[in-house]
């Protein structure tokens, strides 16, 4: 593996990440951190954009673990049916929500092995809720963060946990809180899989990727 930017380079590559959104957030909609675990558990394999269409109608029906297990597995699949891997995305969220009921008081734990033992809920889904609701510096690690850690050397890896360890390991403590929200970001935007667009990218003169784009 190429080594990461060196440190100067990390501070000034987050520097301009966060000149450009100093405020990052995810682009799930939720309203705590119940409908946050479901939303991020639904997001596997889909885009945000679709969660966000499917998730305000089943919030509204389910706003907590009790009513989603009342609403059970076919009322949830009625609401989530336009995303992929639905069905079995439904039996999880009835089947987290239960056990958040039976062995959490109804909590959505607060530490990463607790919230890996509920169905459905990997360790990026896990990394998501803990710095959303919690602030812990945990790194969520998806395709777009894995490539731009690695074409930019910010966080090289030869796997997502190597990234999310590389991030760790590599980016400036006062950026850790936001790094997966500014990398995943400027993945899904500006260095995107196909074509990355180099022109608008606030980081292009500290990025070794080669060969840049041209235009916009």
């Amino acid at each position: 593996m190429p080594a990461p930017l060196p440190y100067p380079l990390q501070v000034r590559a987050f520097q301009l990440l966060r000149d450009t959104n100093p405020q990052p957030e995810t682009e799930l909609l939720y309203h705590d951190a119940f409908t946050l675990l479901v939303a991020v558990a639904l997001s596997a394999q889909a885009t945000d954009a679709g969660v966000n269409r499917a998730t305000p109608a089943l919030f509204d029906a389910a706003p907590d673990p009790a009513a989603m297990v009342q609403l059970g597995v076919e009322g949830v699949t009625e609401h989530i049916k336009t995303i992929g891997l639905f069905r079995q995305k439904a039996r999880n969220v009835v089947a987290l929500s239960q056990r958040l009921l039976d062995d959490f008081g109804g909590q959505v734990p607060s530490s990463r092995a607790a919230l890996m033992s509920l169905p459905g809920v990997g360790r990026k889904t896990a990394n998501v809720v803990l710095n959303c609701i919690w602030a812990i510096p945990a790194q969520a690690v998806d395709t777009h963060i894995f490539r731009v850690g690695n074409r930019t050397r910010l966080a090289p890896g030869r796997d997502e946990v190597e990234v999310e360890r590389a991030i760790e390991d590599n980016v400036p403590a006062e950026f850790q809180g936001n790094a997966h929200h500014w990398l995943i970001l400027h993945g899904r935007y500006i260095c995107q899989a196909r074509r990355p667009r180099c022109p608008i990218c606030p980081i292009r003169d500290i990025c070794p990727y080669e060969p840049k784009t041209t235009d916009p």
